[in-house]
């Protein structure tokens, strides 16, 4: 029997992310009591940016360092809460600053200047907008996938970008993939969810990216320890600057990966895959390049959401024909049995099952590779004795019902359309065992390593493939598949009722 593993652990789950009271040292963080435009907290290297000393710059008006107050209050006063770049001057150079609210705080992130001569709009434009097009072209999620990572691999320079797609698990599988010559290939492979925790996956909900260019940066504290506003850590998981922790850190080192930016894909609001770019070296990007990935972000997400929706529509209208003549096929036989079975176009069909047994008035009927009939006999019973009276599916049927391991090889999968549950009458869809061998990135269960200490822990230091071969599993049936179902048995329970009943 297989025992599924959980890798979404809730160790990772509860790590606080968000309250590392730190930033990374690419740029600079002022907090602002927005009622007073008084700075209450720093990131302590504000005092090469103001050349002053922090008990200077604490509690000192923010007009004092940047004129710009005006503007920064206008955005806090029209409501406007999520990141919004500025133009600011401090002692006569110009700087780029990301501002957002939090509550009555405003959160002023500055980028240092690292480059002389930025790419012309124009430039950039036209090529953001060639890569629109080419995303535009593709007609599968495959390709809008293959497309999205080789052309941002082209923007933005960086060694390796790849795609990740999470399962129903939170693991995520690595379904497009472009690296430089030399290094080591992850597609195909899937990580564990604990890779990328709960806390870190939520995040991206209000993140559209996360950018760390350098994994050996020194971590900036802020001054003071304690925000005076709220007399605790400051919440920073909105902050594009927020340090990473330490065990990410380690990650990335035994990734061999110097700098990282990670994008999020949404669909239908809910964190859908990631594109993950990797460098061998440190490697800095400005405001308009981190930006520019944002932008691509709700491209690419809108583009791959359309290309499922376009296929779920026209597999749901598949399966609406295939329902439509099953229920033309019981009434012209005026059997339920035959009408199911012995046609062009069976139940089988609708369920995509291998076999089909339909258990009525204590009466057992098959088509397809199916169980022996005491063994479908005997899983009646047992749905029976558990109350089954809604489609129901399972993927590992053993894993639930003991004594479905001596058949797993031709039914490791049910699917079950209750007809009348009182009576035991069943209609039971069965998929094929289907063994997987899953190429893991490292060994799943090494994800996470304590020390014998219990409290000092570290990821894995190994991302070679490690292979898992899993038995005795169906392939799953799709949302699409089970609310046809559903349907389709809301349709016999009626049906029964009205005609057969007696």
């Amino acid at each position: 029997m297989m025992n599924k593993t959980n890798y979404d652990s809730d160790f990772c789950g509860r790590l606080p992310l968000n309250q590392t009271n730190m930033i990374q040292p690419y740029g600079y963080l002022l907090i602002v009591e927005a009622s007073e435009m008084k700075i209450i907290q720093v990131s302590e290297n504000v005092t090469e940016l103001f050349d002053k000393p922090l008990a200077e710059i604490i509690n000192s008006q923010l007009g004092r360092f940047i004129p710009q107050v005006e503007v920064l209050l206008q955005k806090y006063n029209e409501g406007i809460r999520d990141k919004v770049p500025i133009a600011i001057t401090i002692a006569g150079n110009e700087h780029l600053a990301l501002v957002h609210s939090k509550n009555d705080l405003l959160l002023i992130e500055v980028e240092k200047n690292r480059y002389s001569n930025p790419r012309k709009f124009i430039d950039f434009y036209q090529q953001l907008k060639y890569i629109f097009a080419k995303i535009e072209l593709g007609n599968s999620v495959e390709k809008v996938c293959e497309i999205a990572v080789t052309e941002l691999k082209n923007l933005s320079g960086f060694d390796r970008v790849l795609m990740y797609q999470f399962d129903q698990d939170w693991n995520g599988t690595v379904v497009a993939e472009k690296h430089e010559e030399g290094m080591h290939p992850y597609l195909g492979h899937k990580f564990p969810a604990s890779d990328i925790p709960k806390q870190a996956r939520a995040m991206y909900q209000n993140n559209a990216y996360r950018f760390i260019p350098d994994r050996d940066y020194q971590p900036i504290k802020l001054f003071p320890i304690i925000n005076p506003h709220n007399m605790s850590f400051l919440d920073l998981s909105d902050c594009n600057m927020r340090s990473v922790a330490s065990v990410h850190v380690e990650y990335l080192k035994n990734m061999d990966v110097a700098a990282s930016l990670s994008i999020r894909i949404i669909k239908d609001e809910k964190l859908w895959g990631l594109i993950s770019c990797h460098n061998k070296t440190p490697k800095y990007l400005n405001y308009e390049i981190c930006s520019s990935f944002e932008l691509l972000s709700m491209v690419i997400s809108g583009k791959i959401a359309s290309a499922i929706n376009k296929k779920k529509f026209e597999f749901l209208s598949s399966l609406q024909q295939t329902r439509e003549r099953l229920i033309d096929n019981i009434y012209t036989e005026n059997d339920l049995v035959k009408g199911l079975l012995l046609n062009e176009v069976t139940v089988g069909d609708l369920l995509r099952a291998d076999g089909v047994c339909i258990a009525f008035k204590g009466k057992i009927n098959s088509i397809g590779i199916t169980p022996s009939v005491q063994d479908m006999e005997n899983l009646s019973y047992w749905l029976q004795a558990k109350n089954i009276d809604k489609t129901f599916s399972e993927i590992n049927l053993s894993a639930i019902y003991e004594n479905a391991e001596d058949y797993a090889e031709v039914a490791s999968g049910v699917i079950v359309l209750p007809i009348n549950a009182d009576r035991g009458d069943y209609i039971i869809g069965f998929r094929k065992e289907v063994i997987q061998d899953i190429e893991w990135g490292g060994n799943p269960n090494q994800a996470i390593n304590f020390e014998p200490d219990g409290k000092n822990y570290h990821p894995r230091n190994s991302f070679q493939v490690w292979k898992e071969t899993v038995k005795q599993t169906s392939l799953p049936w799709s949302e699409e598949e089970l609310s046809s179902a559903e349907d389709f048995r809301s349709f016999l329970f009626e049906y029964t009722t009205r005609y057969l009943n007696n």
